[in-house]
Parts: C-alpha cells; structure tokens; sequence
C-alpha cells in the first residue's frame, strides 16, 4: 500500500507570510517521511468542511509547482481540479509544465466540479451537472490527444481547437497520470474505467464496508469497456490525526496511535484500496512525521486483493 497527504489547510499563525514556509516544511517532511505523494485541494475559497470561505486558500498548481521545488521524489497533483476551472489546452499545458518542471511527478486529478459559491463569486459559469460530466469527458480527451502529440483538430459540443499542440511533452510517458475522483456509479466510475489509471473515494462514509460495492461497479465498468481493472490504482482520502496515544490533539479530538492507523489502513486494503491518501489535521507539525514514517513502514507491504 502507498501513502499520500493532502493538504487543505492554509491558514497557519502569522499567514499569509508563513504560508510558504510552512507549506515548503510540510513538504519536505512528507517527502522524508516516505509519502509517495502530496495533494492540494484545487479551489479558490476554503470549503465548508473545512471553515469558513474567508480562510486562506492557495491556487492548487501554484502550490504544487512551489512544492515541487522544495522536493524531489514525491508526486504531485491536485485532488481534485474542477473541470469547470481551466479551459481544457491550458489544464494540459498546466499539467504538462508541472511535470516537466519536478522531473516527471505530475497527476492529473479531475472531477466535475461541485462548490457553486465559488464559481457565482469570481464569476466562473457553472453549467448543469450534465454539462459539467459532458465537459469531463471532453476534457479527459482533450489531454490525452495532446499528450499523445495529435495534433488534428477537436471539435467537441463544448470545446473546439484547431491545434492542441504541446511543447514540450510531458516526462512520464505516455502522459502524466490521471486520477478521477469522486463515487458516481453511472457516469464517474465508467469515466474512470475509460480515461483513467486511478480512482479516488472518501473512507468517510463510504468505510471499508461501502468501498467494495464501488469497486464492484467500477469493475463491472471495466468489463463492459474491456479495461483491465488491475491497471487501475484504487485511491482513497482518509482523515487521521497522528500522534501520541491516548492524548488529545489541539483541536480536541483524539489522537490516532501508529497501530490504530496501520489498522484502519490495513483494513482499506483489505477492502480492495492501494493508495490512501491522509488528510492530517496536525500536516504542519514537525513532531507528527516520525509517527507518519512508521505508518509507511508497516503499511508498505500490504496489497489491495485482485491487484
């Protein structure tokens, strides 16, 4: 099993002015602890999970383009960018300039795109949900002609270009790869099965219980379009507050021990996941990432069934 970390929290004391230090910190140390990936969130106003819109927020391939200078093994993406966002040629050559500039560690993550607030408040149009999956797939095809250097014409219902050239082309080849996130049985999980090399659900709520009835479906996608399910890296975003056991963290919940971790990971790979990507409330503290090294050492020989 590979670990991840996204961070979706910027507003550490004295920001905005310790929001790059703090953030080259957390990267550093994800890098030194193991992580074989860091994730940023791609929006513009924090979400309502989080806090309040007025709290700091970073433009996701800003930060993965500073992230990536700090580093120099772990992969990067966003997790995920909403396709509404960017016009499709300029997310390719995004996606591109990342890889090109970390040494070929860039993702592309994607997904239809969901917080109407802040698409209404800077003025983004925010089409019908059929709309934004119609743009999706587009989208989706979009990259991978201009990865594959076709250069011929698209001409889709939402999106037309006369030249999708890319210059240069990507390091990882045959192109950065793409995560879709996001559970929808009917049109998410059948875009995964077509487009993508990974998947992306949440262990809240879904829980180990609810993951293998999606991967279920996701595999029945694959059959229908003759993908091979094994080729696809199963992900999921799990909250875990590492530390001490039996303390509390500042926050006031309590803090999750390396075995109950390694356990509850354990228990998403048994449920078919190879990537769990942490979203950890105490990212920016130091002391955290000795027990998060630990976490990768125990969890690293595990392997999702039917890999």
């Amino acid at each position: 099993m590979r670990l991840g970390l996204q961070v979706s929290y910027f507003s550490w004391p004295d920001a905005p002015a310790s929001i790059g230090p703090t953030f080259g910190r957390i990267a550093r140390n994800a890098e030194d602890a193991g992580l074989s990936s860091l994730w940023v969130m791609d929006h513009f106003f924090q979400i309502a999970m989080i806090g309040p819109p007025e709290l700091d927020m970073v433009e996701g391939y800003t930060a993965l383009a500073f992230a990536g200078g700090q580093t120099s093994r772990i992969e990067l993406g966003t997790l995920v960018t909403g396709v509404t966002y960017r016009h499709p040629g300029l997310l390719a050559k995004t996606v591109t300039s990342l890889d090109v500039l970390s040494g070929g560690r860039a993702w592309l993550g994607i997904g239809a795109a969901w917080n109407e607030e802040e698409h209404r408040g800077l003025g983004v149009p925010y089409p019908s949900t059929k709309e934004r999956f119609e743009r999706l797939e587009e989208t989706l095809q979009i990259c991978l002609q201009m990865w594959a250097g076709d250069e011929s014409p698209y001409a889709g219902r939402h999106y037309q270009l006369e030249r999708p050239l890319n210059v240069p082309q990507s390091l990882r080849r045959p192109h950065p790869p793409i995560l879709i996130g996001g559970g929808g049985e009917k049109k998410t999980l059948r875009l995964v099965a077509e487009y993508a090399d990974a998947c992306n659900l949440f262990d809240t709520g879904l829980g180990p219980e609810g993951i293998p009835r999606k991967l279920d479906i996701l595999r029945e996608h694959c059959e229908a379009v003759g993908r091979d399910y094994a080729s696809i890296e199963k992900t999921c975003l799990a909250r875990v507050t590492l530390g001490p056991a039996g303390e509390t963290a500042p926050s006031g919940e309590p803090y999750a021990s390396v075995d109950e971790t390694v356990e509850r990971f354990g228990r998403l790979s048994d449920a078919g996941i190879d990537t769990v990507i942490m979203g950890m409330a105490n990212d920016s503290d130091d002391a955290a990432y000795p027990l998060v090294a630990e976490v990768v050492r125990q969890v690293e020989p595990l392997r999702a069934p039917g890999r």
